[in-house]
């Protein structure tokens, strides 16, 4: 079993020396320019590696690790679990490397950290620091089941570059509904990017996964670190020439959750304005 507990600093440390990752050309579209991607560490590669954000997640995780690594490791592809502790003020840590400890080898469970606030800084850690075939990420509160994998990987391992969940595209239901509030957000926050992200119907649903050449290629021009990243890495996927495929999912509402509607649905909404804006001066 693996652990690896890295503090920010070292993980800063990593990111000014390491060089920047070979990442393949787009295949088509225009892109902007790009800025060299630091890695952040070196863990092994598996064919599929697993990011779980994690903020005072520590009632969650236990039951979270346990059903995703039960599920990996009946696949026939190898795999790993990453939780990102995006500076917990609780035992997020602490509780996830005494459940790597204890996890099935065949499935290693690492912690990381990263000191930067926000959802998106902790998924861009993750991603940028793997070494694995497919990579991405869920939400700690398993909204959307784990077995969405499966299809995940069939689309992928066809040569798909990102394979996203949604909760509105045809197909998909609610087992559970959101509160009639963040149902009115969502809707909104939808109709504000859907000329951002061109026929995607759902930016915001927190199971992702890519190709890991096509994302870290992307993720070269994402400055965005909280819930707009979703937004912002599905942009520059499109804006690099890769395709998009989206699941119709049966979602759950977890009634905890790390998003606060009104601090975070503000800076959200912020965020994906900028985007217009610059989407506009880009198009000028």
């Amino acid at each position: 079993m693996t652990v690896i507990a890295l503090d920010s600093a070292t993980l800063d440390r990593a990111d000014a020396r390491q060089h920047p990752p070979t990442v393949p050309a787009p295949r088509t579209g225009r892109s902007t320019p790009t800025r060299p991607v630091a890695i952040t560490s070196a863990r092994a590669g598996a064919d599929l590696e697993v990011a779980i954000p994690a903020y005072n997640e520590a009632s969650r995780l236990p039951r979270t690790l346990e059903r995703t690594v039960e599920f990996l490791r009946d696949q026939p592809w190898s795999s790993r679990v990453v939780v990102v502790d995006n500076g917990s003020s609780d035992d997020t840590a602490g509780v996830a490397r005494a459940v790597a400890r204890s996890a099935d080898p065949r499935v290693p469970v690492e912690v990381v950290g990263c000191a930067r606030p926000g959802k998106g800084a902790a998924v861009r850690r993750a991603l940028l620091s793997s070494r694995s075939r497919f990579v991405g990420f869920f939400d700690a509160d398993l909204a959307t089941p784990v077995e969405t994998l499966t299809t995940a990987m069939e689309h992928l391992e066809r040569g798909a570059a990102a394979v996203i969940a949604s909760r509105h595209t045809p197909g998909a239901c609610f087992v559970e509904t959101q509160p009639a509030g963040r149902r009115l957000g969502g809707a909104a926050f939808r109709l504000l990017t859907r000329n951002i992200v061109k026929g995607v119907h759902d930016t915001q649903c927190g199971f992702k996964f890519f190709e890991r050449h096509a994302v870290t290629h992307a993720l070269v021009n994402c400055r965005v670190t909280g819930f707009a990243f979703d937004v912002e890495l599905l942009r520059c996927l499109q804006g690099s020439g890769f395709d998009i495929v989206e699941l119709p999912v049966a979602w759950s509402h977890a009634g905890e959750s790390s998003f606060h509607p009104l601090r975070d649905g503000v800076a959200s909404f912020g965020a994906v304005l900028q985007m217009q804006r610059a989407a506009a001066r880009w198009a000028s």
